[in-house]
């Protein structure tokens, strides 16, 4: 039964990312990498990470998809050109077709040994995510700062523009 949840929220993840890539509504990329990040929130859940899925919906699916969407509101999506069709789309296919290729023979290779899945103890978690990780996580978050102060800064219309 687990395989099963396991195809089905895999295809729900891969489904999501090829509809962000193909959507051409930017804020409907957005909802479909939001559904890509719950799927792989769900396979958290499969792997018993629970930690690590609350933190998969919480960072990624609330905090960043809100940042995103913000910052495709506040920009000014009739200042830039649009783009009707792109003809290097076969190249990137190809290129796609050879980075899952190289993944799924990774996998193949690099297969595990043991079919055991063990917890980690959340005090073993944490004391590793304040300590190893705490600059990582500060440094992600000044990037987003700068980011979202980037975009109120391009939208706000102050009368300078031309």
């Amino acid at each position: 039964m687990t395989w099963f949840f396991f195809f089905l929220i895999s295809a729900m993840a891969l489904g999501g990312g090829l509809g962000v890539v193909a959507a051409r509504n930017v804020v409907h990329s957005a909802l479909f990498l939001l559904l890509s990040l719950l799927a792989v929130a769900g396979l958290y859940v499969l792997l018993l990470t629970e930690f690590l899925a609350l933190v998969q919906i919480f960072i990624y699916g609330g905090a960043i998809i809100i940042v995103l969407l913000f910052a495709i509101m506040l920009t000014r999506s009739r200042e830039f050109p649009r783009i009707t069709d792109n003809a290097q789309w076969p190249l990137a296919a190809v290129a796609a077709l050879l980075f899952f290729g190289l993944l799924t023979f990774a996998f193949l290779v690099n297969r595990p040994e043991a079919d055991e899945r063990s917890r980690v103890a959340f005090t073993d978690l944490g004391r590793s995510l304040f300590t190893d990780w705490a600059l990582p996580f500060e440094i992600a978050s000044i990037v987003l700062l700068i980011a979202l102060v980037g975009a109120i800064v391009i939208a706000r219309d102050d009368g300078r523009r031309g």
